[in-house]
């Protein structure tokens, strides 16, 4: 595929050839229970995505090629299908909705937001690196 293709295509795979980076798919509020859960033990990722947006799946491509970070929880939210779950999230975890945008959550609170192009894994590690110790 040309480079163009690949950084408009409408593919939707989020399957990442990334090791360390398995995707839990966010299809159900619930899962927001069990995930702020999780964020008293682990680090907890939240990938929120249009799929019909191209600098969200640049933004994805890129934050994905360069995810380097173990012993996280990372979620992956389809906006245009479950945008309800959204809409929990900008309220429980009182941030304003963009997309794309990810968001790093720790007892139950989000300590660490990005969006568009800012979504960066450095960044993110980085932040991981000072707040889970």
């Amino acid at each position: 595929m040309s480079l163009f293709g690949k950084l408009f295509s409408n593919s939707d795979n989020k399957d990442s050839e990334h090791p360390r980076l398995r995707w839990t798919d966010l299809t159900d509020i619930q899962q927001l229970d069990d995930l702020v859960v999780a964020s008293h033990e682990v680090p907890v990722i939240i990938f929120k995505h249009s799929t019909r947006c191209a600098v969200s799946r640049m933004a994805l491509r890129q934050f994905e090629s360069h995810y380097d970070i173990e012993n996280a929880r990372t979620y992956f939210l389809d906006l245009l299908e479950h945008r309800q779950i959204s809409d929990e999230i900008a309220r429980r975890f009182e941030v304003v909705h963009q997309s794309p945008q990810i968001l790093l959550i720790k007892d139950g609170k989000c300590i660490f937001t990005e969006s568009h192009a800012e979504i960066d894994a450095e960044d993110l590690k980085d932040k991981i690196k000072t707040s889970f110790v």
